[in-house]
């Protein structure tokens, strides 16, 4: 019984002092940063709405998970995000025998994000080349078509905004 008791509290110790955590609830960002400016995103490619998506979706997600406030004036900010989305590709992944129509289609967004510290230009967190991808079907029936790249773009910009997030906050 006591060996047993020892045990388990070698264990508990050894894994209270491991750097566990919950994926999600770390905050590596400096305890000054209160308010981050989101910027409009640059754009090297003809996808504007993905361009214009990605901001909204990143705040949105400061919002929900850290709670920062988002401020327009990046002047007024604690921090800054800037980023641009420097490549989108979308191709076909699985082609119809009988037809030769595309079934399925593959969407590759690449964006680069910085976060500055305002006060002393500090660069908090900077990725270059961030690639996202999205699977998205295309129906055969052309009664029922239905062009899903829109909701494709939503999604990867959703996801975007979710990934940015978390590198942030968790330092990957």
């Amino acid at each position: 019984m006591n060996r047993l008791f020892v045990f388990l509290l070698v264990l508990g110790l050894f894994a209270a002092g491991c750097g566990y955590h919950i994926s999600g609830r770390g905050d590596l960002m400096p305890k000054t940063i209160k308010t981050v400016a989101v910027q409009p995103f640059g754009n090297s490619t003809p996808k504007y709405k993905l361009a214009r998506l990605i901001p909204a979706d990143i705040g949105r997600e400061l919002i929900s998970r850290a709670k920062y406030q988002l401020v327009d004036d990046p002047a007024a900010a604690d921090a800054v995000l800037s980023g641009s989305l420097v490549n989108f590709v979308a191709y076909s992944t699985i082609i119809d025998a009988k037809t030769s129509r595309a079934t399925a289609a593959q969407v590759i967004a690449v964006i680069n994000v910085t976060l500055t510290e305002r006060a002393t230009g500090k660069v908090l967190f900077t990725r270059s080349g961030y690639e996202f991808r999205q699977r998205y079907e295309i129906s055969l029936d052309p009664a029922a078509y239905f062009d899903e790249s829109g909701t494709a773009i939503e999604r990867v910009s959703k996801d975007i905004g979710r990934s940015v997030v978390s590198a942030i906050l968790e330092g990957f």
